[in-house]
């Protein structure tokens, strides 16, 4: 009896991720029974008792055995997670889903969610997400993709199942105690400097100065003949300020020059000139196109060479005008220039701060195996480099801008592409901040391991244990995609009042040398900065404990 309950609780618990993981890919589900294979068991469930089971919550026979071992805060939220509509056109799921990166994932969940045959259910669940998308009536929901399988079969592979959830509960756990590790660390330091902070003031505040906004038409004719590559830059100048060090905030993937215009403002109200690009490949501008069906994928890998070049581009453009522009002349500094990039933008900061691309390394960790083992969404767009390889040969890419003094990377991928030797080409100092419910970019894998490949004796790094990948990037006008709140997190005014106080204190001591704020670049000043509902922690010092945390991200590499 106990072994028969034992075996019925595994396979609801298999039914249940099953729905779980289709749920994560883009909400929804088909066909008329959903069966199990564990070992020599299988069980099934009626496609007919879930839907009334999540219309009415009365509960049929052939799911009886199954729902009772549930708690009822978890029956409730199987309920919820059957009919919850995912507000996503059928064109839109139709175009990520025939990307490299939407063919992947389609893969990954093909192994444990199967044809009525047992086969792989990858065009299975892609026509379905497709379909129930297009339903107008009840559009995507997790019933609904189930009605629109192929076939009247649903097959979970529960071992897979299985693997995949040990996989994810793996993770989950040792990054919460990675951040941990991490944030007690901080509290250490903080405790050892908290008689720096008395006299420190508030850096999330506008300077004294006003500015003004330009924006820049450029072609870059060398990257593409006859007719030349558009770029358009945002360029925020301090009014009154002369010879103002230089700040380019690179934005993330399907995010636009309007993203940090709260961060650009900021800077440029305390005499820094800001410069910021849209890189057109990956912006958000792109993200439309390729919904409209006018673009093949999220990002070529061209991007990965266009986005630094966009960068330096910009920054010869500006210099030369400089020379013969009245409105520039003597107001940039050319020799004091900052970085500052989130997501793939932070992959540009580190680019051109001497990170070189390894293709060994980006071979290893992107094999067939690898990503299909891999949790870590940031690793799909990281591979798709892979295709420059071809024109790179053997040796490192490196995008190094000798005018780039220091970079601050905001949930920043690029494991992969550079690994430890990548990272230890860099040296200038560096900030890195993560999010510990970053869920594209995870902090396990994207930050906590590259911060300890640093070699730069200037390297901070910041800790942000509740903040997302998207609570740093601020509101446009010009979004395509709305995201639901609890893909933001909660507060996100929270976490970039943290950016800019950060961003500040960083740009002040190590592009312009003002040595008085180094007091801030401090754990003690963290703490007092640090307000619900985002905590903050930055550690600087000692790197016993971050080595400890380190220990527990190699595995997820």
């Amino acid at each position: 009896m106990r072994r028969s309950r034992f075996r019925s609780a595994l396979m609801f618990c298999g039914l249940l991720l099953g729905s779980v993981i289709l749920t994560l890919s883009l909400p929804g589900w088909s066909a008329e029974r959903i069966t199990a294979n564990y070992s020599l068991f299988e069980r099934s469930v009626s496609v007919t008792a879930l839907e009334t089971y999540a219309r009415t919550g009365k509960v049929e026979r052939d799911l009886a055995p199954y729902i009772r071992f549930a708690p009822p805060q978890l029956r409730e939220t199987i309920r919820e997670a059957l009919s919850a509509r995912a507000e996503v056109d059928a064109v839109a799921v139709s175009q990520f889903l025939y990307t490299p990166q939407g063919e992947a994932l389609l893969q990954r969940l093909g192994e444990a969610i199967r044809l009525g045959s047992g086969g792989s259910g990858y065009f299975g669940l892609r026509s379905a997400l497709i379909l129930a998308a297009a339903d107008e009536a009840e559009g995507l929901t997790l019933l609904n993709v189930l009605r629109h399988f192929p076939t009247n079969t649903v097959r979970l592979d529960f071992n897979q199942t299985l693997r995949m959830a040990q996989e994810l509960q793996t993770l989950i756990r040792d990054n919460n105690q990675a951040v941990a590790s991490v944030a007690n660390q901080s509290l250490l330091e903080a405790e050892a400097n908290s008689g720096v902070i008395s006299s420190l003031r508030n850096l999330t505040r506008l300077g004294d100065y006003s500015w003004e906004v330009t924006s820049l038409n450029l072609r870059d004719r060398e990257r593409a003949l006859p007719w030349g590559y558009p770029l358009i830059v945002d360029l925020y100048l301090p009014r009154q300020v002369l010879s103002a060090p230089i700040v380019v905030i690179s934005h993330g993937l399907g995010s636009n020059r309007e993203s940090f215009e709260y961060l650009a403002e900021h800077l440029a109200s305390h005499g820094f000139a800001v410069l910021v690009p849209e890189h057109s490949g990956s912006s958000a501008q792109h993200m439309d196109a390729l919904l409209r069906g006018q673009a093949q994928e999220i990002a070529r890998p061209q991007e990965f060479l266009d986005r630094p070049l966009d960068v330096t581009f910009a920054l010869n453009s500006l210099e030369q005008q400089a020379i013969t522009d009245r409105q520039l002349s003597d107001r940039l500094d050319f020799k004091r220039v900052g970085v500052i990039g989130q997501s793939f933008g932070g992959y540009t900061a580190l680019t051109l701060a001497g990170a070189s691309i390894n293709f060994p390394e980006l071979q290893n960790r992107c094999g067939e195996n690898q990503q299909r083992q891999s949790w870590n969404v940031s690793l799909f767009l990281q591979c798709r480099a892979l295709d420059l390889f071809a024109t790179a040969s053997d040796n490192p890419l490196n995008f190094r801008d000798p005018r780039v003094q220091g970079i601050i990377a905001l949930n920043p991928i690029g494991s992969a592409l550079f690994g430890p030797e990548g990272y230890g080409d860099i040296q200038i100092p560096v900030m890195l901040l993560a999010g510990g419910a970053d869920t594209v970019s995870p902090a396990i894998a994207e930050q906590i391991p590259p911060f300890s490949w640093l070699t730069t004796p200037n390297r901070y790094f910041v800790l942000l244990p509740e903040a997302t990948h998207f609570s740093v990037i601020g509101t446009s006008e010009r979004d395509t995609v709305t995201l639901p709140g609890d893909i933001i997190g909660p507060n996100p005014q929270v976490a970039q009042s943290y950016v800019k106080a950060l961003s500040l204190a960083f740009l002040q001591t190590h592009i312009v040398g003002n040595s008085e704020f180094a007091a801030y670049l401090n754990a003690a000043y963290a703490q007092e900065m640090s307000q619900e509902p985002i905590s903050l922690f930055l550690v600087q010092g000692d790197f016993d404990r971050f080595r400890e945390a380190d220990s527990l991200a190699s595995r997820h590499l």
